[in-house]
């Protein structure tokens, strides 16, 4: 069930908030999800074969691309072995597909036929591709900085583009005010409704590798997939299927670190920084708690990359032939500041393609 986690209310039955109307608090699954192989439907498509972990009402449709079964690929980095989640080879080019099924899905069920979204490129991408497959209507508010071939392929699907002058923020502030007119916001962010998509690269993980992790590495602006990833592995766990949980690391941009500085007790004012890495670009995070609560349990960190090290570390990895976005380069400097630190295998994840950067 999902509910405030601030007053516990549930989730409201007759409308489509996304923060609670009674204390403003955020929406999160009340009860961890639950993994069991038995009940598995390997017949469905991509990640819905895991459908029973998704907590999705019965009459919920599969909204689906292909997203899901990404190749696990193993390259050299630091003088070791780094197996590669290549989430850029999801329908859109980037891991934001899992998580948008799932709250399209919610979003049908409920009978919506229009929605607005804001994000700097990834997710209103993937928001329009499967806004588009499901009939529903999509404006999604964008920073004007957001890249050229990010913002076209949000228009390819047919959702309006409005771009909004200034840093992330104003796009968030942007949508608020079409979402304060009637319109229903599909909040990557906010609503929690795709966590579990997203918890599904751990039990591909778990299936690829034939072991838990020992640490996994990840790009982190809201933190969504990081969480995500938490849980997956957390109801792996569970269920008896592996003895301990990785190691988690998250990576953020030096330019605007708010999860890293708050983690290691930083007295910085977080600004939000321009940054090669636009899709981490995030002044604060709404389920900062949740993500700080995780790392700590997992004996994990948060790291901060300095923007020189951004783009030779995008070349590096396509020399490897991992052409990626240079928010997901992130996580080569990454693997250069834990080598040698963390338990293997180590697992990066690829978060969105190089297609989308110009």
């Amino acid at each position: 069930m999902i509910a405030c986690s601030a007053c516990k209310t549930p989730y409201p039955n007759d409308h489509i908030p996304h923060i609670c109307p009674h204390c403003g608090g955020i929406y999160d699954f009340s009860a961890p999800l639950t993994f069991n192989t038995e009940t598995t439907e390997p017949d469905l498509p991509g990640i819905w074969r895991y459908r029973h972990t998704f907590g999705l009402p019965a009459d919920a449709p599969i909204v689906s691309l292909g997203e899901g079964n990404t190749p696990l690929v193993w390259a050299e980095a630091f003088g070791q072995q780094v197996a590669f989640k290549l989430e850029t080879l999801n329908p859109t080019g980037s891991f934001k597909d899992r998580g948008t099924a799932l709250l399209v899905s919610f979003l049908r069920s409920r009978g919506v036929t229009s929605a607005v979204e804001d994000s700097s490129g990834n997710a209103g991408a993937s928001f329009s591709a499967y806004a588009a497959r499901a009939g529903i209507s999509a404006q999604v508010f964008i920073p004007a900085y957001a890249s050229g071939p990010k913002r076209e392929q949000i228009a390819h699907y047919g959702a309006q583009v409005t771009p909004i002058p200034g840093p992330r923020s104003k796009a968030t502030e942007a949508v608020l005010e079409a979402v304060a007119q009637g319109q229903v916001y599909a909040s990557h962010a906010y609503m929690p409704h795709g966590i579990p998509g997203l918890a599904t690269i751990a039990y591909e993980l778990h299936a690829q590798l034939g072991q838990s992790p020992g640490t996994v590495i990840i790009p982190t602006g809201h933190g969504t997939l990081l969480l995500g990833v938490a849980r997956g592995f957390a109801a792996l766990r569970r269920a008896g299927l592996i003895a301990r949980q990785p190691v988690l690391v998250g990576v953020q941009a030096m330019a605007c670190p708010p999860l890293w500085a708050e983690f290691h007790g930083k007295s910085i004012e977080v600004e939000e920084g321009e940054t090669l890495a636009e899709g981490v670009r995030i002044r604060q995070s709404h389920r900062r708690e949740a993500l700080l609560s995780v790392v700590s349990a997992s004996g994990g960190t948060f790291l901060a990359v300095e923007e020189d090290r951004i783009t030779p570390g995008r070349d590096s990895l396509a020399r490897a032939g991992l052409y990626v976005e240079l928010t997901s380069a992130l996580v080569w400097d990454g693997l250069r500041q834990i080598a040698g630190h963390v338990p293997e295998p180590i697992v990066a994840i690829l978060t969105g393609s190089g297609l989308k950067d110009g």
